[in-house]
This record gives structure tokens, C-alpha cells and sequence, in this order.
């Protein structure tokens, strides 16, 4: 077989942005790849299916888990064969390949000489072929089609083997995610778009909320505080670190070692070292300064510092020297190496040196003692019981955490034992022993299965019907509402199944499970209620978990879901923590709706409208507000259609915070100047201009003198000619001053440039009247995006506008442009971003564009000694400032 059978067609409609996706199926196909993102519940498997059937060539599907590998057959004889029988031209053997094939990305990375685990040594040694075998099957097969389900996951090794599975078969590649790994590093997400392509479309959260594909939903934040012992260990580490700072300024082992470094020595003769490492050469002058050594003029004139301006010593000042005495410069610190290799030593021992990276305040000691604080624990408590209170037997909700913690268990007739960990066992335990609302709690984790005894009958019932027997249990022997699953190998693999199905008929309302087990290719969709006791911050495993959530139940048409985001908050901190920048991290990984009255739909932690919190007995009227937002569903709904009826499209937009701006301040002041200057000289040739009328009238019974005539004509005339001149000079400077006026208004005007670069470099190939750049701002922030064009294009657009207003890094061209406030001239720099810097041609056109739309600009290479120099100084500038950061907004809107 060479081709799928003319009957197989999908047996329902298409629903409204599936149907405009596969109408543009084409057009993302033009570069052999299809990239799509779309959250949970979106139909994402029937969508690449039914791409299967339309590019009619064999096919390798991929797939995360065992779970969703069988998902993928079983939607597919359900959907489009219409039988629950499994046709003999679907394989789930990467070995044995077929019409469509089937499998994971640990199977294929296993099949190809890397065993699981679980394999005996003749399971190895009679499973195992090499890659060229498994392409030699899989060419055989003539697959030509390869569909990557979630292919995040993947691992080094993985990669490896699917780019060279998919150089030798140069196959059309159909990527369908969730989340696509934003958080990872440059080069991981290269690796990514070198496997997938570029994404070229997203299916967004809002329209699925308008096809009614997805229930409403809201995320909510409770707040807890460390416990005693808890704020104690923190307060430890704080002066630890102030011990450390006041240690460290007293050092004279370390100050000599500086003074004697080469670079403070000579610095005209290491100015390569310098320009590579301006934050090194920074901290050491901070430091020397601070140690009141005098600083040479010549470093002055190095980073172009005319004031002389030396920072405060601080921690952050201490991170970088001490990251320059103990790991950037080995070679030159050399000679103390025992003091260095001591000062090491002492911070590895105290928490503050890991990996070779230093930190005092954001390290892992300290993170991991807010994440798990048992704190925790009561605000889960706290949770659970309103929520039952609320929504009583039609409660379904999961807590999700990280680690099992099964030593919390105990075979005495009694379980006293301290809970001091955040786990599944630690949390099922503080909810069962003040269970006074009699809930239904249960645990389900890969080692340890817990129901309630009222469960044991349908746990039974279900058993029998999947043909498993044998099953026994253990009792809880503190507890006789409680029993322990014995997880044999014959029921692990349906035991997640059956456990779901006990849950969703209600036998479980609270079920406690671990993020591995049930945090991806886990449905139910009968949850309505979720509580992240993760740790997570990734995009991927925080959406992934909340999209357990966010589906509609069929039997329920009116459920809502809240998903409920646990936050210790350090009260030691200024922004509350490590923990609350995990939570707003989070955040930015999915759209969700406001709390204001005035809704909208974005993804970031602020559209919570949560205030500052500045003392510790804020939190429970904090906590409150989420309590009443989390009563009120019926309210949620009603939110969700207001907000929804805003826009009718999700986009990606910048938003700069308004200190990054200063630059456009500058020009504003400058041509208020040249406004005012300009102004005084109108009014001055108006004068002259009417100093005929004035003079004759003055002089009009001396008429006969003819030089008074003659010399108001001569003043007439300067006067008009003044006019003029400076008239014209004045309505040019209220142009600009306008136009620097409004911050956002500038904003989208660089936009425009980066628009029009991007055409001419044919990256943005849609018709330019199709699209628009958009700019607003408020006196906080500015924002921009470009409305039309593809996925990819928007996303292009804002990576490039994202270079031209981020601190100056390494740019291989600049542009510079002239300020002048009355007497005072000063310069300001942008980069010529990356795309447009490859050639001068394009480097050119870029500067000729920005000159005619914004100001005369000059463009300078960095390669030269000049430029390099400039680069340094610009460098030392951008070190200084600890600006806020530029984000990627996703909003609703029309």
C-alpha cells in the first residue's frame, strides 16, 4: 500500500479555525515544513491527521509518551476509520514500519542502540538495530511524511538521531505543539527551529474560548509566608551575605591582586581584553574606587566617562569581581591561587557558588526553601476547603506537585510524623487528618496509589472489565477510610486510566498527583478545579498542566475551571521573592483573563491586578480578593464573553518599559531647544517685518528724509527674509518636537523602518497596504506590533525592533545621531540590527531609511579601532543601566 484508502475522511465538521488553517495549508507548506502551536483541547492531533491524509505519502508519527502515542491511533480509527479495530497498515514497531507508523522519541533513540531500562540484556541484544537499518525500513516503506507531536521533549541524543532520520529522508515535517520552548536558551531554540522549521501559525486560546472548545477559566494566586524555622534559615543566608560584602571590602589579598592585574597596569595595551570583558574590567575599577585607590584618568577616557562617575559597591558589583577573580581570569590571579581557591571553597560551603555561577540572594538555597516552604501546605489546605465549601460534591480538582515523599507514610496505628516536605503523601496527609468536611481525597503517583475505601468497589468493577484480576490492597493502618493499591506489573499500565475514571465519576472530589504522571498526555475532562504545587517555571510544563484544566466537559456545558498558583512570599525581598518570580514567569507563558472590570485577555502576571505587597499582613486580605474571584463562576463566564467581544485577534506585541527610552527624551529636549531658538528669531523678523508700518507712522511729518525711507525698506526686507528662514526653521523643529512628543508615536515610527528593511530583504514578503504598524503607550510602558502578515513575519518583526531598542551590545554597525540642548552636544547610539548588519548595502538602506523618517543619522562600522572603542564606551554605558526588561506581550485585541 502506497497511499491511504479514498474512504478515510474525518466523520465530523470542521470547526471554524481549523477550517481556516487547512485553507492556508499550502502556503505553510512552501518550505516543506508546518509548525503549529496550539494549546490543549484544540483538536491539534485530528489537524495533523488530517495534513497526513492530504500529503497521501507514508507516514512517521512521533510522539512524547506511550499515552499519546496510543492517543494517535486510537483518534484515528475512532475519527476517521470510524471502528475500534486497528487496520494491519498502522504499526506502533519503529522496527517494523508500515503505511503509518507510530512512536516515541525515546523508542526510535532506543530502537537505534539505546535500550530503555526496563529491557533484559537478550531484549538488548535481540531489539536493538542501527539508525541505517531503521532508515533503510523506513525508506523501504517510502515514508515521506514526519509528524513531531510535542517535540520539545527531546534530548540531545534524540535530536541527533531524528535530523540525521531526517536528513537522509529529506521528508515534509508536520510540528504540532503546545508550548513551544521559549525559555530555553539561543542555541537549544535554534536546534528546535533546525528540527520543526519556523512556526508558522498559532491556534490561539481566545478563539478556541469563542467555539466554545475550551470551559472558562481564571488564575488565581494565593500567597503564603515561610515558616518560622523557614524565615530564620533565610535571614541566615542575608547575613551571611552582608558578612561576606563587609569581608570582601576588607580584603587586601584581593584589592593587591587587582592592582596588579595588567589591565588596571596598562590598559591602552589590553584594551581587546577590556572590550571582552567590560563587566570583569567594570567590578574592578568599582572596587578599587571603593577601596579609595585612585582611579587613572586614562580609564576614564576608555569608557568615555567625562563626569567620572563611579558606581556604588554593591552585591551586584560583588557578584561580577568575585566572578572575575574566581573564574573569568585563572591566568593572571594566578599567584594567589591558594586565597582564590579558599574564597571558592567558602562560598560553595555557604550556598552562594554553584556551577560556576555566584549569587547571594536569588541561589538555590534560598529558592528552595520558599518553593517548598510547608507553608505550602496549609494554603493547599486553606484551598481545598473553600473550594468544597463552594462547589461541595461537584468538586474535581488535582493538586499537582513534583516528589512523591513516601517516607511520610508509616505502618503504625497512628501517623504523627512532622510534615515538613511539600509531596503528594505530605499533602494527602494534611488534608486527611483535618478532614471535617468528609472529602473524598486520593493520591495517584508512579510508586505510591491511595483511594477511599467507598472507591475499593468500582476500583473492582473497573478491574474486571479491563480483564485484570488479582488485585490486591493494603490498608492504611492509621486510617480505615483509606487503602494502598499494590501496583503490580500487570496493573501499572492501566492503573492511570482507572483511577481517572473513579475520579471523574466522583468517587475521588481531591485528587493528589505528581507532574510526571499526570502533567502531559493526562485527560479528564471533568476537572474543575487545579492547584500547581510545582515548582515549574518552564513554558512547557506549566501549560501542559494547566491545560488539564481548561477542556469542556460534554456532560457539564456550564464548567468553569480555576487553576490556583501557590506563592511564598519573602518578606526579606523588595519584589517578594524567588518564588514570586517563578509565578510571574510562569505567567508569561499563556493568555488568560484580567480581573479588572475592564477585561482583557493577556499573558502576564500583571493582569491580576494584584497590588505590591509591602508587609507581611497584607497577604490575607489579598488572599480574599482570589477567594472572591473564585466563588463568583457564574461571573467568569460573563467576563470571558466581555472580553472576548473586544477583539477578534490574539497578537504579539513589544512593550518597552519608558526608562529605555531616555534617548527619545533627549531628542525631545533638543529640538524644544531649537523650537524656543527658532521662535525668538520669528518674533525678531516679525518685528523688523512691521518696522516699516511702525517707522512711517513714527516718522510721517518727516517724510522728506529719504535714508529713514530707504533704510525701513532695508529692515523690510531682512525682516521677510527672516521670516522665512526661521519661520520655516521653527515649523521643521515643531515637526520633530512632535514627533519625539509622543514616546509610543516614536516607537512605531522605528517600527515602520523595520518594516520596510525587512520587505526589502524579502523576510516579509506580504503585500505591504496588508499591513500596519501599531504603537500606543501609557506614562509606564510602550507597546507596539505589527498587524497583519503571517505568524512568522509578526514574529520577525518584533525580534528585529526588539535589537534596535535593547541596550547596546555587539553590533557590527551603529547609527549615531546628534542632540544639542543650547550649548551642550551629545550623541546618541542605536544598533543596526543583526538581519541588516550582514552587508554594508543593507547596513546602508537601514541608515538611509532611518535618516529620512526619523533623523540624520551616521552610520559607524565597529570593526575598526575607532569603532571598537565607541562599542566599549557604549558598553560601559549599557552595564550601568539596570533598566527594566523589554517583553513579548500576547493580547487580544481587534
Amino acid at each position: 500500500m502506497t497511499i491511504f484508502p479514498d474512504h478515510i475522511k474525518f466523520k465530523y465538521s470542521w470547526r471554524a479555525y481549523q477550517k481556516r488553517f487547512l485553507d492556508n495549508l499550502d502556503e505553510y507548506l512552501a518550505n516543506n515544513h508546518l509548525h503549529v502551536t496550539a494549546p490543549p483541547g484544540s483538536g491539534k492531533t485530528v489537524l495533523g491527521l488530517e495534513v497526513m491524509l492530504r500529503l497521501n505519502k507514508p507516514a512517521l508519527i512521533v510522539a512524547p509518551t506511550l499515552a499519546v502515542k496510543n492517543q494517535w491511533v486510537q483518534r484515528f480509527c475512532e475519527l476517521f476509520l470510524d471502528t475500534e479495530t486497528i487496520p494491519d497498515w498502522i504499526s506502533t514497531d519503529i522496527k517494523n514500519p508500515r503505511l503509518i507508523t507510530v512512536t516515541t522519541y525515546q523508542g526510535i533513540h532506543a530502537a537505534s542502540g539505546h535500550p530503555e531500562d526496563d529491557e533484559t540484556e537478550d531484549d538488548k541484544k535481540s531489539t536493538r538495530i542501527s539508525l541505517s537499518e531503521m532508515i533503510k525500513k523506513l525508506q523501504k516503506q517510502k515514508v515521506k511524511t514526519f509528524i513531531f507531536d510535542e517535540a520539545h521533549h527531546l534530548k540531545n541524543a534524540w535530536w541527533r538521531s531524528l535530523m540525521e532520520l531526517k536528513a537522509v529522508i529529506d521528508p515534509t515535517v508536520v510540528s504540532l505543539t503546545a508550548t513551544p520552548p521559549f525559555d530555553v536558551s539561543g542555541s537549544e531554540w535554534q536546534k528546535y527551529l533546525q528540527l520543526n522549521g519556523p512556526i508558522d501559525t498559532e491556534i490561539s486560546v481566545p478563539e478556541l474560548m469563542i467555539e466554545g472548545d475550551l470551559c472558562p477559566h481564571q488564575d488565581l494566586v494565593y500567597f503564603t509566608l515561610p515558616s518560622y524555622e523557614e524565615q530564620q534559615k533565610i535571614e541566615h543566608y542575608h547575613s551571611q551575605a552582608e558578612a561576606f560584602l563587609k569581608e570582601i571590602e576588607n580584603d587586601d589579598v584581593l584589592l593587591n591582586a587587582l592592582e596588579q592585574h595588567p589591565v588596571y597596569q596598562n590598559p591602552m595595551g589590553n584594551l581587546e581584553w577590556i572590550y571582552e570583558n567590560i563587566s570583569s574590567y567594570t567590578s574592578g575599577l568599582i572596587y578599587l574606587h571603593f577601596s579609595e585607590k585612585e582611579i587613572s584618568k586614562i580609564h576614564f577616557e576608555i569608557i568615555g566617562d567625562q563626569h567620572q562617575y563611579i558606581p556604588e559597591f554593591d552585591f551586584f558589583w560583588l557578584e561580577e569581581l568575585l566572578d572575575f577573580y574566581l573564574i573569568v581570569d585563572e591566568v593572571n590571579f594566578k599567584n594567589n591561587e591558594e586565597h582564590r581557591t579558599a574564597l571558592g571553597n567558602r562560598l560553595k560551603r555557604q550556598g552562594f557558588l554553584e556551577k560556576k555561577t555566584i549569587s547571594f540572594f536569588n541561589n538555590k538555597n534560598v529558592s528552595q526553601i520558599l518553593n517548598s516552604s510547608i507553608g505550602k501546605l496549609q494554603g493547599i489546605k486553606d484551598i481545598v476547603e473553600f473550594e468544597f465549601f463552594i462547589l461541595k460534591e461537584d468538586l474535581k480538582m488535582v493538586i499537582l506537585t513534583d516528589f512523591i515523599k513516601k517516607e511520610y507514610l508509616t505502618a503504625e496505628a497512628t501517623n504523627n510524623l512532622q510534615l515538613d516536605k511539600i509531596g503528594a503523601v505530605p499533602i494527602f496527609e494534611k488534608l486527611r487528618r483535618d478532614n471535617l468536611q468528609n472529602k473524598k481525597i486520593g493520591v495517584l503517583t508512579g510508586g505510591i496509589v491511595i483511594i477511599p475505601v467507598s472507591a475499593k468497589e468500582k476500583m473492582n468493577e473497573l478491574c474486571i472489565r479491563k480483564g485484570i484480576s488479582g488485585m490486591s490492597f493494603s490498608p492504611i493502618t492509621y486510617d480505615k477510610d483509606y487503602i494502598q493499591i499494590n501496583l503490580t506489573e500487570q496493573i501499572k499500565h492501566d492503573i492511570v486510566h482507572i483511577i481517572t475514571e473513579i475520579f471523574q465519576q466522583g468517587y475521588i472530589q481531591v485528587l493528589i498527583g505528581t507532574k510526571a504522571l499526570l502533567g502531559e498526555g493526562w485527560d479528564a475532562p471533568k476537572m474543575n478545579t487545579l492547584i500547581l504545587a510545582s515548582f515549574v517555571s518552564s513554558f512547557v510544563l506549566s501549560n501542559q498542566m494547566r491545560g488539564r484544566v481548561i477542556r469542556i466537559d460534554k456532560d457539564t456545558p456550564q464548567k468553569t475551571g480555576n487553576i490556583w498558583h501557590l506563592a511564598c512570599f519573602d518578606p526579606q525581598s523588595e519584589q517578594g521573592g524567588q518564588d514570586m518570580d517563578i509565578v510571574k514567569r510562569r505567567f508569561k507563558t499563556f493568555v488568560g483573563i484580567s480581573t479588572q472590570e475592564e477585561t482583557s485577555i493577556e499573558n502576564n502576571f500583571e493582569r491580576l491586578h494584584i497590588k505590591t505587597i509591602e508587609r507581611e499582613d497584607e497577604i490575607p486580605s489579598i488572599n480574599q480578593e482570589s477567594f472572591s474571584l473564585a466563588k463568583n463562576r457564574e461571573a467568569l463566564s460573563q467576563r470571558w464573553k466581555s472580553a472576548l467581544d473586544k477583539g477578534n485577534i490574539l497578537v504579539e506585541e513589544i512593550k518597552v518599559p519608558s526608562e529605555d527610552m531616555t534617548m527619545v527624551k533627549d531628542m525631545k529636549m533638543t529640538y524644544l531647544g531649537k523650537m524656543t531658538a527658532d521662535l525668538s528669531k520669528v518674533m525678531i523678523s516679525s518685528v523688523l517685518l512691521f518696522w516699516q508700518d511702525l517707522l512711517l507712522g513714527i516718522l510721517k511729518n518727516i517724510q522728506g528724509i529719504d535714508s529713514v525711507k530707504n533704510l525701513s525698506w532695508i529692515v523690510f526686507l531682512l525682516g521677510a527674509l527672516g521670516l522665512v528662514i526661521y519661520g520655516g526653521k521653527f515649523y521643521r523643529a515643531l515637526k520633530q518636537y512632535l514627533k519625539y512628543k509622543n514616546v509610543a508615536g516614536h516607537m512605531g515610527l522605528i517600527g515602520e523602518i523595520v518594516l520596510k528593511c525587512l520587505i526589502y530583504e524579502r523576510i516579509i514578503t506580504t503585500a505591504p497596504e496588508k499591513m500596519k504598524v501599531v504603537s500606543s503607550g501609557d506614562k509606564n510602558n510602550m507597546f507596539c506590533y505589527l498587524d497583519g502578515g503571517s505568524y512568522y513575519e509578526k514574529s520577525q518583526f518584533i525580534q528585529v525592533l526588539q535589537e534596535v531598542i535593547s541596550k547596546i551590545d555587539n553590533p557590527r554597525y551603529l547609527l549615531k545621531q546628534q542632540t544639542q540642548l543650547f550649548f551642550t552636544k551629545k550623541y546618541i547610539y542605536y544598533p543596526v540590527p543583526e538581519v541588516f548588519a550582514r552587508n554594508k548595502k543593507s547596513a546602508d538602506l537601514f541608515a538611509k531609511s532611518w535618516s529620512e523618517k526619523i533623523e540624520k543619522s551616521e552610520l559607524i562600522f565597529t570593526r575598526t579601532i575607532e569603532g571598537r572603542r565607541t562599542l566599549l564606551q557604549l558598553r560601559f554605558q549599557s552595564l550601568l543601566k539596570r533598566n527594566g526588561r523589554i517583553e513579548h506581550l500576547h493580547k487580544w485585541t481587534r
